[in-house]
């Protein structure tokens, strides 16, 4: 490991390879040894999860011996895990012991007057009440979203119940829109589903006050994937770029936080003192899948996705919605799983062509993607036909 200051230029090649080191995609000699679910949650911050399939892989291909079932047991038995709305408003799993930090940050961050017409907005004594209303409602209990709506709406007034909020093919009530706030506020969590529906409960967490839960968000982020700018930090979290540049300079002035030279990123940050970076890069073949967080969050993104890989492994320049192969800590490649029953046939597209080592090492990958799928997996190089998060 190498120690770098503001003087020296942090590379490419290395800020990649810590990222992946921290979070066990590529694990070296400094990587923590025996990930749990929360451990290999906490690292990533977060694991996406709207679709919980992918969820359960990005969790399980992190820890050691960790299939779909460990990852439900932790969520739902063990309750190490908690389900709820995380950064960007998405769902996604969080460490339970962690959910007074996230939920103090996440409460803490500037939104906007959101994408809803005039009409259909709410004012700020009805966002209180509803999310007050809502923490009530579910305290205790474990409510399907036409239960709580109910809830809702005897405990605010029929206002809340308007049918103001375009939704797929019909009208969802006012009150809906600040869904995923009662969750950044930790008045609401999701529960073990009832039959296909899902419920909701309280989670029973405190809020850590926000000034100090936005310092940790901050500083578990760039020892995630620093260094990383402002900008960086608030795209991760859908947050306004002029709010994270005076929370930096802020954290930069309290000596929390220090700049280095990050190449083609200029000026970056890392948490004060943590400027030791391997010596080289990764090597190797890894696969991850829809909404990885590493993928999500990892800088600059014309790096991590280098040439041909901008265009094939993004929809749009927004990454997470093609699984990709990772050939030496960058994509290289996009894949595809279909499953039937315990059969899982995995198809994989290297953009280019990968060598017998590169192959057998593959071949690897697809058998650890099927352990935690608890499968038996099928693997053929060729292209993937299906589109976007397919």
């Amino acid at each position: 490991m190498t120690t770098r200051t503001a003087t020296v230029t942090v590379t490419w090649p290395e800020a990649n390879a810590r990222r992946l080191s921290r979070q066990h995609v590529y694990p070296d000699a400094s990587s923590e040894a025996g990930f749990s679910a929360p451990g290999a949650v906490g690292a990533m911050l977060g694991a996406h999860a709207q679709v919980m399939s992918a969820a359960e892989l990005s969790v399980g291909l992190r820890a050691d011996g960790l299939t779909r079932t460990g990852v439900r047991t932790a969520l739902w038995t063990d309750r190490t895990l908690v389900k709820t709305f995380g950064p960007r408003g998405t769902v996604h799993l969080l460490p339970a012991g962690d959910l007074p930090f996230w939920t103090g940050a996440l409460s803490a961050v500037p939104t906007g007057t959101g994408p809803f017409a005039k009409d259909a907005r709410m004012t700020p004594d009805q966002v209180e009440a509803v999310v007050t209303a809502v923490a009530d409602a579910l305290t205790g209990r474990e409510l399907t979203i036409d239960e709580l709506s109910d809830e809702v709406v005897a405990r605010t007034g029929p206002w809340a119940g308007d049918p103001v909020m375009p939704a797929f093919q019909a009208m969802w009530p006012r009150w809906r829109q600040v869904l995923h706030l009662a969750g950044h506020r930790g008045a609401l969590c999701y529960a073990p589903n009832r039959g296909r529906k899902a419920t909701y409960t309280n989670p029973g967490s405190t809020p850590l006050p926000g000034p100090r839960a936005l310092a940790a968000l901050v500083e578990r982020y760039l020892h995630a994937y620093g260094p990383a700018t402002p900008a960086h930090f608030a795209k991760w979290l859908a947050a306004p770029k002029r709010w994270a540049d005076e929370l930096f300079a802020s954290l930069s002035s309290a000596g929390a936080i220090e700049e280095v030279a990050f190449e083609d990123a200029g000026a970056a940050w890392v948490v004060a003192g943590d400027t030791a970076f391997p010596d080289g890069p990764v090597r190797g073949v890894r696969l991850l899948p829809y909404f990885d967080a590493f993928t999500i969050a990892s800088q600059p993104r014309e790096r991590l996705f280098p040439g041909v890989a901008y265009q094939r492994a993004l929809a749009g320049g927004q990454a997470g919605n093609h699984p990709v192969l990772l050939v030496d800590g960058e994509v290289a490649g996009v894949w595809h799983q279909r499953r039937s029953g315990r059969r899982i046939a995995v198809t994989v597209e290297p953009l280019t062509p990968l060598r017998p080592a590169q192959l057998r090492a593959l071949e690897e990958q697809v058998e650890r993607v099927a352990a935690v799928l608890e499968g038996k997996a099928e693997l053929t190089v060729g292209k993937v036909t299906v589109g976007a998060h397919a």
